[in-house]
């Protein structure tokens, strides 16, 4: 039978009937697990029975936040990690394997921009930079022969800018290659990158999926049709000694991963060995979070209209960004991905002095100055001197990030409580100063 997604955010992936009848998921706060007999611990190490064996590679309440976030996607698998940058990394080196290269913007979270130059080459990732990503044309000319995989934003952060994900898509796939969407800011409730061409979906589950401020987590979920084994991805056909089946056979991650390749070789390999296991009680606070996630982010979105057409007339405010956004060119995007709303992100140019933006950052009462986003409390920040801090000029220019922009994240308040938030800081800059 088929579910709707409010049903599948507070159900999917528990049977109460095999944790004791618990009607809340529990928390298996444990490292290892029974393994019975020397025969079932063959079947466990060999990956031919799926049941935990210790918690760094799976345990029943990560089980059943990782089958929540397939089934909300309509995906074939998901896996849950200790954060975003995590999920980020992981799937980038997962994509390119041995000399790969990943095709991507500078339209992303800094942190994952800068880990481009300030790590991925050190351990033989590379990655090529597309100038303008509002043309799918030019990630069909930042194409190489050995490039693994397209990585983008669904909404990017700051500005909330929009990619014609099909488009990519299509170019990707007629390339032989993956198309990578992190959904951070748009969530699987206003959008569902595997519906409209996406291979993997990454997640900063920190943020809106848990909704609450209260747990740094990632997640990255699979479509599980693309194919791997298409000659592209040596790393996936390649057998491995680890992954022997019970006569000692050697296999692949193809034979033993069919369903899952790509999040299969991500527990198999990278979570196994280099351990950003997400913890049981961390798996928890995010499975309460999604029960709400509907309803939070449908309130969220609404605030961010509300405040929009006060910014937008202000005096204080030279530019305004957001889909929804006078002028702005993802409209059409928007409408045709978008239709409950393209997110609850706004980012506005500052139209003052350097000490008048300082003033108005630290003069908000229920803004939080804070460097998160889709929490449930509404945040305020200067991305270009904190978030996006990292960026080297050349990498703000390209992601069109000045020093005047301050990024608004909405959460559950009053939208007029959250107006005359912003009015009152505001005067209380120019004021000062004048």
């Amino acid at each position: 039978m088929s579910y709707d997604f409010d049903t599948l955010k507070v159900q999917a992936g528990y049977d109460a009937a095999q944790h004791n009848n618990a009607v809340s998921v529990p928390i298996y706060q444990t490292t290892a697990f029974a393994l019975g007999d020397s025969y079932r611990a063959d079947r466990l190490f060999s990956f031919s029975d799926d049941d935990p064996l210790y918690t760094r590679i799976a345990n029943p309440t990560v089980d059943v936040l990782e089958k929540r976030l397939a089934a909300l996607h309509e995906g074939a698998a998901a896996i849950a990690l200790a954060s975003g940058m995590a999920a980020v990394s992981y799937t980038l080196l997962n994509a390119a394997g041995k000399s790969g290269r990943i095709l991507t913007t500078a339209r992303l979270y800094g942190g994952t921009v800068d880990a481009f130059t300030s790590i991925y080459p050190d351990i033989g990732l590379n990655v090529d930079i597309v100038e303008n990503p509002d043309d799918p044309r030019e990630f069909e000319r930042g194409l190489k022969e050995n490039t693994s995989a397209i990585f983008i934003e669904s909404l990017t952060n700051p500005f909330a800018a929009i990619s014609d994900i099909e488009a990519l898509a299509e170019i990707a796939h007629g390339h032989g290659i993956p198309l990578i969407v992190d959904n951070t800011l748009a969530t699987p409730y206003l959008f569902n990158p595997l519906q409209h061409g996406a291979d993997v979906v990454v997640y900063s589950a920190t943020k809106a999926l848990s909704g609450h401020g209260n747990v740094i987590a990632g997640a990255v979920v699979e479509n599980g049709t693309f194919d791997y084994g298409n000659g592209r991805f040596p790393h996936f056909e390649q057998p491995l000694w680890f992954l022997r089946d019970l006569d000692d056979k050697e296999r692949n991650i193809l034979q033993v991963f069919p369903q899952f390749p790509f999040t299969g070789r991500l527990r198999a390999v990278h979570l196994n060995y280099l351990g950003a296991a997400l913890s049981p009680f961390d798996a928890y606070l995010v499975l309460l979070g999604l029960e709400t996630l509907s309803e939070r982010v449908e309130k969220q979105v609404a605030n961010a209209k509300a405040t929009l057409d006060y910014l937008e007339h202000s005096p204080y405010v030279a530019w305004v960004r957001h889909p929804s956004a006078q002028g702005s060119p993802y409209r059409a995007l928007a409408d045709r991905y978008f239709p409950k709303g393209a997110g609850s992100i706004v980012s506005f140019g500052f139209k003052g002095t350097e000490q008048q933006k300082r003033t108005f950052v630290a003069s908000t009462k229920i803004f939080g100055y804070q460097a998160n986003i889709g929490d449930a409390r509404s945040l305020i920040i200067n991305p270009a001197e904190t978030t996006h801090g990292e960026l080297t000029p050349r990498l703000r220019e390209l992601a069109g990030l000045s020093p005047d922009t301050i990024r608004l994240s909405f959460g559950l308040e009053s939208a007029k409580d959250l107006i005359e938030d912003l009015e009152q800081a505001f005067k209380t800059a120019f004021e000062e100063t004048a």
